[in-house]
């Protein structure tokens, strides 16, 4: 977060004083630093700020520019994150460092192909204790194709389990090159940080925007501060920016003023101007946060540019869940909530949905598991909302009787069986690395999850990458745990959207006293249709009170009822006070008490508590 005050903050490097020329291009380098998760990204940007003395050893803390809580909870990064540094290279020379910080997890990539594109350079890390791993080779690739200067570094070379020489070869087996050219660190220790500053410096090219050419800058990023209003992070082009001018944004056609523009050293520090190729954040004081997108071309307005900077292309959700607040009068916290959120998290898209069980709410788009799982932390930590989130689906393709085609993203919107013609559901392009002593283990799960394929290509004789083709719904739910676990830890996932295939699928209602809830409710493949009524009705009679007449808990397939679990009723002894007598009169109280609950159980309705409906919609379970 960005201090409230409008005064330039000490740290780092001094404000510039009013006048000074331009940074020269030539000595800045903008880079980002890539990875699969856990490979040592941000130990590493720790080392680099403590080699240029962005910050003071008082200062210094593990993960500085991991700055929620969630981040250092979880021990990852979510957001990336940018620094300006100092830099006096062996030359003598003094560099401008602009150096991004990425997600490493497949949920997360987004943000890499983001920050790529305020780059020349990137630095691609592997540990050389695991080796290239699946998001090592997928973040190179989008790094050649962003045409970026590739530099391959091998971290965590101080460990007792590192094979520098083999995982050095794995890099250049996908990089090209020679082994001796990849620069060997120690995040933890330091050792080598100073060398890979050197090749950053004469390796990654300095930014070639044209200073004379009117204004062109890429928002990359972006957040809301409850002072400031929104607040861009953007990358200068061409052109030059001055604090106080007017800006326009080009994609939405938003006229405002620069009221505040400066770097982030790695706290901000306010300029007077920025030029090409300096990164750094941009401060207009707009307050609507539908009038800034991530992409957008920022230009001057009194001399704008002609033409827009390519943006990026709209992120596609993979994984579909309701967020529905437990509360009903905080749907439109909830909305607000959202919509600054995806101020800062492109990824995120919404849209209203009602459910009859659970009232309001929002049908939300998401890159996967692990990025539903943080945006719902999130929004109950930053906006104290308190919510209950349903079973995660995927986008169906559902072909109608009528030759009509509909995307169906939750399982009430799908049309009535007689209307159905056929249903085809999301493939995906899975690629998974492991030791080749996994091989069978990994072969017989992608075969029960429904893959197809499985290409072996051999990196190494003891290191193997596997091809499959998986629909999405089977991945998206506990496929990476239990991959994990078959493979001890050492096998790593990434994959890619492929197409849409049809499939035998069917929607399973889940019934309560004979009346569908829709939250429940979910589209399964006709063979897992069975485990999931069974699995869903039995957690449901674990966690529904007994109430005053019997509650039958059925899962059907259209009229088929494939499952049923019954909630006995209370009791209460109405021959407590018979003692001896005739039994005929026992029999007519009991025959009272059974016609009672028949007549409740017609008019009844059946409560369910709140703490069900989130023990029963459990990701995890």
């Amino acid at each position: 977060m960005l201090p409230p005050s409008s005064q330039p903050v000490q740290c780092g490097f001094p404000p510039i004083p009013a006048g000074t020329p331009l940074t020269d291009q030539a000595r800045i380098r903008n880079f980002s630093i890539i990875a699969h998760i856990d490979h040592g990204k941000s130990t590493l940007a720790d080392r680099i700020m403590e080699r240029t003395g962005a910050i003071t050893e008082r200062e210094m803390r593990d993960q500085v520019l991991d700055t929620m809580d969630l981040e250092r909870e979880r021990g990852i990064t979510i957001k990336a994150q940018s620094v300006r540094l100092s830099y006096t290279a062996s030359d003598g020379n003094d560099y401008i460092l602009n150096l991004i910080d990425t997600p490493g997890h497949v949920d997360f990539s987004y943000e890499v192909s983001r920050s790529l594109a305020a780059c020349e350079g990137a630095l691609l890390l592997v540990d050389a204790a695991q080796g290239a791993q699946a998001q090592t080779l997928a973040n190179a690739y989008m790094a050649i194709g962003a045409g970026l200067e590739v530099i391959p570094g091998l971290n965590k070379i101080d460990l007792p389990a590192a094979d520098v020489e083999s995982s050095a070869a794995e890099v250049t087996g996908i990089l090209g090159g020679d082994p001796d050219d990849v620069v060997r660190i120690s995040a933890k220790t330091g050792e080598g940080v100073e060398e890979l500053l050197g090749r950053l410096v004469r390796d990654v090219p300095a930014p070639s925007g044209d200073p004379d050419s009117p204004l062109r800058a890429l928002v990359f990023d972006s957040y809301y501060d409850a002072y400031r209003g929104v607040v861009c992070h953007i990358r200068i082009m061409d052109g030059s920016l001055t604090a106080g001018e007017g800006v326009r944004f080009m994609a939405v056609g938003e006229t405002h003023e620069a009221a505040e523009i400066g770097f982030l050293t790695p706290r901000a520090n306010s300029v007077p101007r920025m030029g090409p190729g300096d990164v750094g954040y941009l401060i207009t004081g707009a307050k609507e946060i539908d009038r800034i997108k991530v992409g957008d071309t920022v230009t001057s307005a009194a001399d704008p540019a002609p033409t827009a900077l390519p943006g990026y292309a709209e992120p596609k959700p993979m994984v579909f869940s309701g967020l529905f607040p437990t509360d009903g009068g905080d749907f439109e916290d909830l909305r607000e909530a959202l919509d600054k959120l995806s101020l800062n998290d492109a990824s995120l898209v919404f849209e209203p949905e009602t459910s009859s069980a659970l009232g309001f709410g929002f049908r939300c788009g998401f890159l996967g598991l692990l990025h539903m799982e943080i945006v719902r932390e999130r929004l109950e930590r930053e906006y104290d909302l308190d919510l209950v989130t349903t079973a995660p689906s995927v986008a169906y393709q559902v072909h109608r009787t009528d030759g009509s085609v509909v995307e169906v993203r939750s399982p009430q919107d799908l049309p009535d069986p007689a209307q159905l013609d056929t249903i085809e559901e999301p493939y995906v392009q899975a690629m998974i690395l492991a030791p080749a002593e996994y091989i069978g283990p990994i072969m017989d799960l992608a075969i029960s999850r429904r893959g197809t394929g499985g290409e072996i290509n051999y990196l190494t004789p003891e290191r193997v990458e596997m091809t499959y083709r998986l629909p999405l719904a089977e991945i998206a739910f506990d496929f990476f745990d239990t991959l994990k676990s078959r493979t001890r830890g050492y096998g790593s996932l990434d994959y890619e959207p492929a197409d849409y295939q049809e499939s035998d699928l069917v929607k399973v209602d889940v019934l309560l006293n004979g009346e569908p809830v829709d939250a429940f409710g979910a589209i399964v493949h006709r063979d897992k249709a069975y485990d999931y009524g069974t699995r869903m009705v039995g957690r449901l009679k674990d966690l529904i009170p007994r109430q005053l007449f019997d509650i039958p808990i059925q899962a059907a397939i259209g009229g088929r009822i494939i499952a049923r679990q019954t909630v006995k009723a209370k009791r209460k002894d109405v021959l407590a006070k018979c003692y001896g007598g005739d039994i005929t009169r026992k029999k007519k109280l009991l025959a009272r008490q059974k016609e009672g609950k028949k007549r409740m159980k017609m008019v009844g309705s059946v409560e369910i508590p709140q703490e069900a409906f989130v023990a029963a919609l459990t990701v995890e379970d």
